[in-house]
């Protein structure tokens, strides 16, 4: 589970986003159509969601199957020597399963609006983001409780000129999953990101559990260390409701504990799943 599945954002520190409306609509429909074909999926096997929260599900799609994962947004918040930022992100991710435990993924944030508030003057842009393609692999195990998977992604410098990096970003992500009990599992992501000869590290454990065959709750925290020593450790909850075999909406927050990591970080987003 990924806010940010890829590179993690930060507000860099030098109304109503447009297009949220058509957006919408387009979500809409697909979640009308989801939900129709929902009568006939008592035997669905549906995999589980990248979203929400830090790392992924160490499961592949079915051959042929897909996701799209789209923020609503997601939401960071940082502070820099009494200066704050603000960015917004409606970010989409296609999965798409190609078998032997492999999955392709494609991901695009097609609105970004960034406020910088507290600075003479106060800045405010808006634009598209970079765009990520990634592959997943779910490791073997004998074990049935036990799972685990390999992400290993690159993000283009193609965004506008507030929101792409200044070079290539190469991620690769490792997700180890326990299933404790019939309700309960425990989660560790370690990932690594390289870019321009260093790297910058996150490692994060969660703890999830169902309370109903909808209802999933998890919390979270996770250690951050960027190039140039800088880091932090942040803290966080949140919840999946999956309103139909097909549909999931989510939503969560994290804080930061101390250290220089962004202060809030938040978004909510549906998830919709096509296969069968």
């Amino acid at each position: 589970m990924d806010f940010s599945r890829y590179a993690r954002r930060r507000p860099r520190m030098p109304s109503r986003p447009r297009g949220m409306l058509a957006i919408g609509c387009v979500l809409a429909g697909l979640c009308l159509f989801a939900s129709a074909a929902n009568a006939d999926d008592a035997d669905l096997h549906n995999p589980g969601y990248d979203r929400p929260g830090l790392g992924f599900t160490p499961e592949a799609l079915e051959p042929g199957a897909f996701t799209l994962e789209q923020g609503l947004p997601d939401w960071t918040r940082a502070r820099q020597d009494g200066t704050a930022s603000s960015l917004y992100t409606v970010d989409s991710l296609l999965r798409v399963g190609l078998g032997h435990q492999l999955e392709l993924q494609v991901g695009d944030s097609f609105y970004n609006r960034l406020r910088v508030t507290g600075g003479t003057p106060g800045y405010a842009s808006e634009g598209r983001g970079d765009s990520t393609l990634a592959l997943k692999y779910v490791l073997p195990s004998s074990n049935p409780k036990f799972s685990w998977g390999l992400l290993g992604s690159v993000e283009f410098t193609d965004g506008q000129r507030d929101f792409r990096n200044s070079q290539k970003q190469y991620l690769l992500g490792l997700q180890l999953n326990l299933q404790v009990d019939e309700k309960n599992s425990l989660g560790a992501y370690l990932q690594d990101v390289r870019a321009g000869g260093s790297d910058s590290q996150i490692f994060a454990v969660s703890d999830n559990y169902q309370f109903s065959s909808t209802w999933t709750a998890y919390v979270e925290a996770a250690l951050e260390h960027d190039a140039g020593s800088r880091g932090g450790a942040l803290a966080g909850t949140g919840v999946a409701w999956q309103i139909t075999k097909r549909v999931q909406f989510d939503g969560g927050v994290r804080h930061r504990l101390g250290g220089e990591v962004n202060e809030w970080e938040a978004g909510v987003g549906v998830s919709i799943y096509f296969g069968k």
